[in-house]
């Protein structure tokens, strides 16, 4: 018996050791594709497995980050502590600071970026930092490849635009957006370990005299997608990079969003932790500023 592939009666289990493997075996039927795990086997909770699983983390070359020609390069199987580990540019530090947010260092160990993004979940930590990379995700098939930007690949809770037989490959960072600085703010419950009530990423890159000459924004955990602030991005572009930018991130930017009532907050609350978010995460890629909070801001211990 192929040592890498183990039938019973209820499942069959596959390991394949190269992408035209996988692609193969995808073409065959309805695999489930595993890589960290972290997701897949909590929800399980006491049920069995009875889908096919394909595990990927025998594959040679999808994980690790490299830099070539147009694009910063993220391997589909590179976790967490990889982001963290990485010697990035500064206008990563956003991504590395939402990795240190993903579970506890053991998660980190184990949960992939590609499979934050696969998760499709509402909370997902790295897709704001990765939206204001303007970052694309290179879906694979036996029929080729195509790549795809995050909004258009996160299609809503728990659905992405993956078709059958794809895989997600890779996680391209163009050269172009990896200017600048940017930041990564998050609020829960609690302070670590926790699934995020809103969060909200921002990269603002300046010229010589100090204005602002990009500038991306975007906030998750209050859509079923995480959004883009196009309005405020475009408001910015042209302001001196100084403490009075902070307060052209109003409540209207916001207003567009479309939070849910939960256990972990209410609609109205998230709306207001989504803008004050907003003007920390500027806060903390705007030189010389430290964090900024409003007098109304909401405490992590008031979000329940």
């Amino acid at each position: 018996m192929d040592p890498t592939r183990l039938p019973d009666i209820d499942q069959s289990y596959a390991r394949p050791r190269s992408i035209g493997e996988a692609l193969s075996l995808l073409a065959t039927g309805d695999w489930t594709v595993l890589a960290g795990g972290t997701d897949f086997f909590p929800g399980l909770r006491d049920r069995p497995v009875t889908a096919p699983i394909l595990d990927v983390t025998a594959i040679d070359g999808l994980r690790g980050i490299r830099c070539d020609g147009a694009y910063w390069r993220i391997g589909a199987l590179t976790c967490w502590s990889d982001i963290i580990a990485a010697d990035l540019p500064p206008a990563f530090q956003a991504l590395q600071q939402a990795a240190r947010e993903v579970g506890s260092v053991q998660i980190q160990n184990r949960a992939t970026v590609a499979g934050n993004l696969c998760n499709a979940s509402p909370a997902a930590d790295g897709v704001p930092p990765l939206m204001a990379l303007d970052a694309k995700v290179v879906v694979t098939s036996q029929a080729g490849s195509r790549q795809l930007a995050v909004d258009a690949f996160v299609l809503g809770n728990r659905k992405t635009a993956l078709a059958p037989g794809e895989i997600v490959t890779e996680i391209l960072v163009p050269k172009s957006t990896s200017r600048g600085i940017s930041s990564f703010v998050k609020l829960g419950a609690r302070r670590y370990m926790v699934i995020s009530i809103a969060m909200a990423a921002a990269r603002i890159a300046t010229d010589a005299q100090g204005c602002i000459t990009a500038a991306a924004i975007s906030v998750g955990a209050c859509s079923a997608v995480a959004r883009r602030l196009r309005g405020l991005e475009d408001r910015l572009i042209g302001q001196p990079a100084t403490p009075a930018t902070l307060a052209l991130a109003t409540a209207g930017d916001v207003a567009g969003l479309s939070p849910i009532d939960d256990s972990r907050a209410p609609a109205a609350y998230r709306l207001g932790a989504a803008a004050e978010l907003v003007r920390r995460a500027l806060s903390g890629c705007l030189p010389d500023l430290t964090p900024v909070l409003s007098a109304d801001t909401p405490s992590e211990e008031s979000g329940r």
